[in-house]
């Protein structure tokens, strides 16, 4: 065996050792729901615009590989907060969020990989907690429950996008008051569509009888017009028409000319 084959052997040898020892620092498989971040220990640091995407990935063994779930994931909080007049509410909330797949490495950089408990589920806490303090008891529990979530979305989605993480959806599962307190609360919301249902009914009646009285008003209206128009001239021209027809009629009958009141003809039939 000549110098050239034992030096390729060695070699050989070398690399397989490289192998088994650091295999398993060098080759990755990055499933379709996975980001990878490199960490270059010796040159550059932390390398965070130069996601790895999903496949076979090969890294130098001393740099470190960090790998994120970037799939949709849930969280659920269940908080006490105080509502504006200092009332004790329990909100359970939902929260479907994931983090924002072209920059898990800023999201490393500042909460490492767990971020959820970190940075999601602190501030959702912290929002809630700010916004419930703006409503009363009863607007959270029923008359403004939309509007309640609608902004606790708006402010904590803000706040979460700026630390690179986008939410999905949140939902309020629950609101939890004292007994007595929602029983107040029920018993008022109850009244108050008694009062509308009433307040509709009166409304209801009062257009009827305005739509009655201008009917009325209309007839009353029309019928001294046709009277005023009635002259005793008038009808008596109207009188000899209707004779004149009738006499031209195949039917058989009397006519007695000026024998009704204010010389209009009577008119019998002589059958």
């Amino acid at each position: 065996m000549n110098k050239q084959s034992q030096n390729l052997i060695i070699i050989g040898v070398i690399v397989v050792i490289v192998l088994i020892v650091f295999g398993g620092r060098m080759f990755y498989t990055l499933e379709a729901t996975e980001r990878g971040v490199v960490f270059r220990q010796f040159t550059t640091g932390l390398d965070k615009d130069n996601i790895l995407q999903p496949g076979f990935q090969v890294i130098s063994p001393w740099n470190d590989l960090y790998v994120y779930d970037v799939s949709e994931q849930k969280i659920e909080e269940s908080m006490d907060v105080l509502d504006k007049n200092g009332l004790s509410v329990n909100i359970d909330v939902t929260v479907r969020f994931y983090p924002t797949y072209t920059k898990v490495g800023y999201l490393y950089e500042s909460f490492r990989l767990n971020y959820d408990d970190l940075l999601v589920a602190p501030e959702i806490r912290s929002t809630v907690r700010q916004i419930a303090g703006r409503y009363t008891a009863e607007e959270i529990y029923s008359t403004k429950r939309a509007e309640v979530e609608q902004t606790i979305i708006e402010e904590s989605g803000k706040q979460l996008k700026a630390n690179n993480i986008t939410m999905k959806a949140l939902l309020i599962r629950s609101i939890n008051l004292p007994p007595d307190i929602r029983k107040a609360i029920e018993n008022k919301l109850v009244q108050e569509q008694q009062a509308l249902a009433y307040r509709y009914k009166l409304d209801k009646e009062e257009s009827e009888a305005k739509r009655k009285r201008i009917a009325a008003e209309g007839e009353a209206r029309a019928n001294k017009i046709i009277n005023s128009s009635l002259t005793k001239s008038l009808l008596k021209m109207r009188g000899i028409e209707a004779t004149l027809e009738l006499g031209q009629s195949p039917n058989t009958k009397i006519i007695v000319i000026g024998g009704g009141e204010d010389g209009l003809p009577l008119i019998m039939n002589a059958e």
